[in-house]
């Protein structure tokens, strides 16, 4: 499940305990992502509020399966298989169109976002996440004058950096611990985006 090692959810006491009691989804199952926080739990506790605040909010605008492709584009670019599987399967229950979500994946795939069946303003924004991710340093003003023009509002744009820079955060934790998704239930997530400490897994 990883190079170091796990906790399991029937192993676990005290604070790595009421964690994962927090975090789990059907049959106490716990994500291989947080498990492999296991050993020091608070850094499972900085990671879910991220996770949950970054992409499960409700005060984001941005619709969640948006974020979403962003977050697949994102762990494609860095050659993360896991959150590809896990957050391209959230997407495709998000967006409840099977065929749209696989276009959308097969441009993801193809590195050609611009076919992917996304409006001109997302697109633009799958531009930006591109150049976050693999050259975060040549960033200049004119990416965010670009992202303006095509009609997202400042706050928008801190959300797509936000999603983008936690994807990347997350990608690394996976491929860096070597944590695969044995075990795992694909496509959950915390659903209650009104609660930030509902943590739970739907």
């Amino acid at each position: 499940m990883s190079w170091i090692k796990v906790v399991p959810f029937e192993e676990a006491t005290g604070k790595l305990r009421k964690l994962y009691e927090r975090v789990t989804g059907p049959g106490n199952n716990v994500d291989n992502i947080m498990m492999v926080h296991s050993l020091r739990p608070h850094s499972m506790e900085g990671h879910m509020a991220m996770y949950k605040n970054v992409l499960h909010h409700s005060a984001n605008t941005i619709p969640k399966w948006f974020l979403e492709v962003l977050g697949v584009w994102v762990s494609a670019l860095n050659r993360c298989d896991y959150c590809v599987e896990h957050h391209f399967s959230g997407l495709q229950r998000l967006l409840a169109d099977p065929d749209r979500g696989n276009a959308i994946r097969a441009a993801i795939e193809a590195r050609t976002p611009q076919t992917a069946p996304l409006d001109p303003a997302q697109i633009a924004a799958m531009g930006y996440a591109r150049k976050l991710t693999e050259a975060p340093a040549e960033l200049t003003e004119s990416d965010i004058e670009a992202l303006h023009a095509a009609g997202w509002e400042d706050g928008e744009i801190l959300e797509i950096n936000q999603v983008c820079a936690y994807f990347s955060y997350a990608n690394r934790t996976v491929l860096g611990l070597g944590c695969s998704t044995d075990g795992d239930i694909l496509g959950l997530s915390p659903n209650n985006s009104d609660d930030p400490s509902d943590w739970g897994h739907r």
